[in-house]
Parts: C-alpha cells; sequence; structure tokens
C-alpha cells in the first residue's frame, strides 16, 4: 500500500475512535508528522493530504465506509468497530487492520506484511 495511503487510513481511523482531533498523524517508520486535515464525522470523511497535495474521503455509515485516494485514484473501504479497523485498498488489491489505542495508532498492512505505527 502506498504509504500516504496508509497515513490517511490511520489518521481517519485514528479521529474516528480517539474523537480527538489533529491537523496530522505522526508516523514513526518515518519519524516525521504528516499534514492532514479534514472533516471525519460518522457519517462524512473529507480530509486533504498536504504532503502529496490530494483529498481523501467519502461517505458511509454504521462504521462502514467507501473512501476515495484522490491521489491514487482508487477507492478504499473502511470499516470500523470499537477500537479496531480493517479494510481493503484497491490501488494494492491488499487488506489491512488496525486499533486505536488513545492516540496511538496501529496497522498492519498485509501487501508488505509490516505493522505501521502512527500517533494523532
Amino acid at each position: 500500500m502506498n504509504p500516504h495511503t496508509r497515513a490517511c487510513i490511520a489518521y481517519v481511523a485514528g479521529r474516528l475512535v480517539s474523537n480527538k482531533s489533529a491537523s496530522s498523524v505522526f508516523c514513526y517508520t518515518k519519524s516525521k508528522h504528516m499534514m492532514i486535515d479534514g472533516t471525519v464525522k460518522t457519517n462524512n470523511i473529507d480530509v486533504f493530504d498536504y504532503d502529496r497535495g490530494n483529498h481523501f474521503g467519502g461517505s458511509g455509515n454504521s462504521g462502514k465506509f467507501d473512501l476515495f485516494d484522490y491521489g491514487e485514484s482508487y477507492h478504499v473501504e473502511l470499516k470500523v468497530s470499537g477500537n479496531k479497523f480493517e479494510g481493503f485498498d484497491y490501488a494494492s488489491s491488499n487488506h489491512f487492520s488496525g486499533d486505536v489505542s488513545g492516540g496511538n495508532i496501529s496497522l498492519y498492512d498485509y501487501g508488505s506484511g509490516n505493522y505501521h505505527e502512527y500517533g494523532i
């Protein structure tokens, strides 16, 4: 999965679960803040990835979201339940899953076979 898409997913999942507002997500892999900001509601996601200059968002209900990564021009499915999330990235044709604890987000990318850690 594209690292920017992964960061957007972590940002959205982190905000949905924690109910925290944030204007960036910290990527522990890159040791840097990735500037992402926008609307994250239970029925509407519209965020902007300032590093790429692209939107990421879509709509949903009951914790299920159909999102679109405008930088990659592909859909992303995201399902959030409690503090856990999972989904599918159509750009890489791979699943992902993770959990949120406070402001910490752990995302497992089945394509790379690695965990990626973020914070908001």
